[in-house]
C-alpha cells in the first residue's frame, strides 16, 4: 500500500493511493497514519479494504508528511561509501547517529525556507524508514519485521551551522522546512529489497544526485538493529539513512548551495517524488 496524509497543515487526514493513482480517504477507518495504525495488524486490515469503496480526494489537495506524530527523527550520517569519498571523510566503523528536530518536518511539496544567516543550505535525497512496532535490542536478522514502510526524505542541511559553529550536527539539520517527508509511506511488502533502490535529486532541472541504496555502508536492517541497542524505537519514528554523492558541499571545483527562487525535485524508485520551491525565511 501507499499510505499518505493530505489537507491543511496540522489538520491532515489519512488516505491511500489506489492502483489508478487516485487519492482515497481513509478517515472512516483510521484517525491518522501514525502510532498503532502502523502495526502489521492494522496495516493488514487496511490492505483488505476495497479502495474503490473509499471516497476519492479532490485533485490538487496539499500532501502532508506521510506519517504523523513522529516521536523521533533519527539520521545516519556518511552512510554511502561514494558520498563519504566525495567529502573526503573516512568510512565510519559504526553508524554515525544524530537527531533532527521534528519541527523540521513538512510535506513533500511544501517550500524550503533558507534560514536567516544561512550561506550554505544544501540538499540530500535519502531513504526514510518508518518504524511500525516497538523495537528494543533487535537482531539484524529480524530488524526489517519492525519496519512499517519506506518513504522519500530530503535531509536538508545548513553546512556552516552544521560544521563551522561548534558542537553537534543537529543545529545544521533542524531548521523549519528541513525535513520534507513523503509523498507516500510505501509498506514494506512493496519494497522487497530496500538495498536496491535508485534515487536522484535535481535543482532547476540539473541532476546533482543519481545514486542507489546499494552503496549504503550500513544497510537498513543493520541500522534498525544498531539503533535499537541504544534506544527503543517506537511506532512512527522516522530514520533517514544517508545520502549518495552529489550534495552541494561536495561539488568540484566549487560547492553549490541553494538560493531563493530555485526548485528542487527528488525521488526514489517506487516511493514517489517531491518538489520544493526555495525561498528566504
Amino acid at each position: 500500500m501507499k499510505l499518505l496524509r493530505y489537507g491543511e497543515r496540522g489538520a491532515e487526514k489519512p488516505g491511500l493511493l489506489d492502483s489508478s493513482g487516485t487519492l482515497r480517504d481513509l478517515s472512516g477507518h483510521v484517525e491518522d497514519i501514525a502510532g498503532d495504525v502502523l502495526s502489521d495488524e492494522v496495516l493488514a486490515r487496511l490492505r483488505s479494504l476495497d479502495p474503490a469503496s473509499l471516497p476519492a480526494v479532490p485533485a490538487g489537495v496539499r500532501m502532508g508528511p506521510c506519517v504523523g506524530r513522529v516521536g523521533k527523527f533519527i539520521c545516519i550520517g556518511l552512510n554511502y561509501a561514494d558520498h563519504a569519498a566525495e567529502t573526503g571523510a573516512p568510512i565510519p566503523a559504526e553508524p554515525i547517529v544524530f537527531m533532527k528536530a521534528t519541527s523540521a518536518i513538512t510535506g513533500p511539496n511544501d517550500g524550503i525556507l533558507i534560514p536567516r544567516n544561512s550561506v550554505k543550505t544544501d540538499w540530500e535525497v535519502e531513504l526514510g524508514v518508518v518504524i511500525g512496532r516497538e523495537a528494543r535490542y533487535v537482531a539484524e536478522s529480524e530488524a526489517l519485521n519492525f519496519v512499517a514502510g519506506y518513504c522519500v526524505v530530503n535531509d536538508l542541511s545548513e553546512r556552516a551551522f552544521q560544521t563551522e559553529r561548534g558542537g553537534q550536527w543537529t543545529k545544521g539539520k533542524s531548521a523549519d522546512t528541513f525535513g520534507p517527508i513523503g509523498p507516500w509511506l510505501v509498506t514494506r511488502d512493496e519494497v522487497p529489497d530496500p538495498q536496491a533502490l535508485s534515487m536522484w535529486l535535481e535543482v532547476d532541472g540539473h541532476r546533482y544526485q543519481d545514486g542507489s541504496t546499494r552503496t549504503m555502508i550500513f544497510g537498513v536492517a543493520h541500522v534498525v538493529s544498531y539503533l535499537s541497542q541504544f534506544m527503543s524505537l517506537q511506532p512512527g519514528d522516522v530514520i533517514t539513512t544517508g545520502t549518495p554523492p552529489g550534495v552541494g558541499m561536495g561539488l568540484k571545483p566549487e560547492p553549490v548551495y541553494l538560493k531563493p527562487g530555485q526548485v528542487v525535485r527528488l525521488g526514489i524508485e517506487g516511493l514517489g517524488e517531491q518538489r520544493q520551491d526555495v525561498a528566504a525565511a
